[in-house]
């Protein structure tokens, strides 16, 4: 017998608004065979600028929202492909069609390592904590983690021990899941924007156990609390509040925030990540410009020097720093507490209003912008203040290493805002 069969690997049609989604889309694995049509979740999710719809695969070199690399995604895409083949084989060789519900069947037994010649997955017995280290391990290894994100599941790993320090798999169906949220919110005081990060992360982790045949509760896969955002506020300072901060005379008993101010200068000046500015060698100074590979996401970038960033180099050029670096830049928590000192005392105080929830609960907040102020309004500021100043969007991308225009839209419509209220200065003459 010849079962005739179709098996394509295709993104998902999903709506919201009645616009198409594009960002963060499952890949699905879809059978047709004898008039019925099968889809099958791969576990992944893909951006569908980095789908290429006509090989079946994501593009090489690019990754998703959890830092799953092309090779990886596409290395199971291959396996599940195969893995259908060899069940309608299978079939054939019995001379049977199978009907969905036995295809479903055999496929989900065929994709855990781990399965005994009865009906049952052998669990691994390597405890809850256990599997997360190794989890990290490999993940962190396969994925050249950065210490941010380190530092992220460690933080996850903080939570569930103190959620239940004998936690199980078996424990976060449904209602175990429900109960995390609900700890995140009650007891860690977690806005909603936050325990959304949590359950993606722990989703990577369970997803991977289940590939790994450490559980087989696949509950998590359709677990999608709803959690009311709103879009963050993008923090940054407009060219009066950057020239107040630069001009600024820092009193002489305070003279550790001048080298402070000189390193955000040169992210307002250059769009550079801290991580970036961090890292930046001598090797990477050419005549007019940079020239970085960086540490997010191993973007090679050349970013030409204005005037502004040519002076803050000028004025460390003859300074040694260790491993040959170019500015003086210290730990980000510290640089984020003294930038916060220093705006204050520039007087940076424009009141800016938030509004986040925690469960149902809308909270709204005016917090003084030197509050708020961190390392990465510095590459912020660069952004809407270039895209003000009727930069491109696409020359802007290129400095700032963004890959998709999605990224910029807040950006954009800020410089909109900006362009509008300087044009109602025309009307005050």
């Amino acid at each position: 017998m010849n079962i005739k069969r179709n098996i394509i690997f295709t993104l998902e049609r999903r709506k919201n608004n009645n616009l198409l989604v594009t960002d963060n889309v499952p890949i699905r694995m879809r059978v047709i065979y004898g008039g019925t049509r099968i889809d099958f979740s791969t576990g992944y999710r893909i951006d569908t600028l980095k789908w290429e719809a006509d090989k079946q695969r994501v593009k090489n070199g690019c990754t998703n929202k959890l830092k799953q690399s092309s090779s990886e995604i596409n290395a199971d895409l291959l396996k599940y492909y195969t893995d259908i083949q060899e069940i309608f084989k299978a079939f054939e060789v019995a001379d049977t069609i199978p009907t969905p519900e036995q295809l479903k069947s055999t496929f989900n037994k065929k994709c855990r390592k781990d399965i005994s010649n009865e009906t049952e997955p052998q669990i691994s017995k390597a405890s809850f904590m256990n599997v997360f280290d190794e989890f990290l391990k490999e993940c962190g290894t396969q994925n050249n983690w950065t210490d941010a994100t380190y530092k992220k599941f460690a933080a996850l790993k903080t939570h569930l021990t103190k959620f239940n320090s004998n936690l199980t798999f078996e424990e976060l169906n449904d209602s175990g899941l429900i109960e995390f949220v609900n700890y995140l919110r009650d007891k860690k005081d977690m806005r909603n924007s936050s325990i959304g990060k949590q359950i993606s992360l722990i989703k990577w982790f369970l997803r991977w156990g289940l590939k790994k045949g450490h559980h087989n509760n696949n509950a998590f896969e359709s677990f999608n609390p709803k959690l009311k955002n709103t879009q963050k506020k993008v923090i940054f300072l407009t060219w009066d509040e950057l020239n107040k901060l630069r001009n600024y005379k820092i009193p002489v008993t305070k003279q550790y925030l001048e080298r402070v101010r000189d390193v955000f200068l040169f992210t307002c000046f250059t769009g550079l990540r801290y991580s970036d500015v961090y890292n930046l060698k001598t090797s990477d100074i050419k005549d007019n410009h940079i020239e970085i590979t960086t540490v997010k996401t191993a973007d090679s970038l050349i970013i030409e020097l204005n005037n502004h960033s040519k002076s803050i180099l000028e004025k460390y050029k003859d300074v040694h720093f260790e491993n040959n670096k170019v500015l003086p830049v210290i730990t980000n928590q510290k640089m984020n507490d003294y930038l916060k000192e220093l705006a204050e005392l520039a007087e940076i105080n424009e009141p800016v209003g938030e509004t986040y929830y925690k469960g149902n609960q809308r909270i709204d907040e005016v917090t003084p912008k030197h509050a708020l102020l961190g390392t990465h309004a510095g590459r912020r500021t660069f952004i809407c203040n270039a895209l003000s100043l009727g930069i491109l969007p696409q020359v802007v991308m290129k400095w700032t290493g963004h890959s998709d225009y999605k990224a910029m839209k807040p950006y954009i419509d800020i410089a909109d805002d900006i362009k509008a209220s300087a044009m109602e200065k025309f009307n005050q003459l």
